[in-house]
């Protein structure tokens, strides 16, 4: 028995490239872009959440922002697709929702890491307050010795730092010569 896909890529490629002639068209009269069609936008929908569902993915309580991202980007890039360069319109757009996913990743990542300095940092300076109603507040108690936090944090200042190594540019005949 064969097995089934979810999307049929060759359908998919001949949707795009009608959709591609219609946009040269409008642009040679100057007119508006036209609408994508309803089966382009289900296909980039069906690879996007598709896609979201992998074991890779699918642990992340921001896969809805994920997906968005995903259709965000394969939307913009639906332009790029070049026919005569690859006949595989899924490969193509799964990729570019495949790295729409990790930038969200990094996005993430980022915000938790910049949270967690601030809540360390207020509490360090003793701006973090438990307030109540009608109360003057007191410091607040957090805490710190969280060792998930902890690691996280080390390890994503690492990857910065890991980053920001520049290696000088070599220049003349030194750029042929290995070392």
């Amino acid at each position: 028995m064969a097995k089934v896909n979810y999307i049929n890529n060759a359908e998919f490629l001949k949707a795009v490239t009608d959709y591609k002639k219609l946009c040269t068209e409008a642009e040679n009269s100057a007119d508006e872009l036209p609408r994508i069609p309803r089966y382009i936008g289900e296909c980039l929908y069906k690879i996007s959440t598709r896609l979201a569902s992998r074991p890779n993915f699918s642990g992340y309580s921001y896969k809805d922002d994920m997906i968005s991202d995903g259709l965000e980007n394969a939307i913009q890039a639906l332009g790029n697709f070049d026919p005569d360069k690859s006949s595989n319109p899924f490969a193509y757009f799964t990729q570019i929702i495949w790295f729409a996913f990790l930038r969200r990743i990094e996005k993430e990542k980022k915000q938790l890491y910049i949270k967690h300095k601030v809540i360390e940092n207020s509490v360090i300076h003793g701006t973090a307050m438990d307030k109540n109603d009608g109360d003057s507040g007191d410091a607040a108690y957090i805490d710190l010795n969280n060792s998930y936090m902890n690691n996280f944090v080390t390890n994503y200042e690492a990857s910065i730092e890991k980053r920001k190594v520049i290696k000088p540019k070599k220049q003349g005949l030194e750029e042929f010569i290995e070392e």
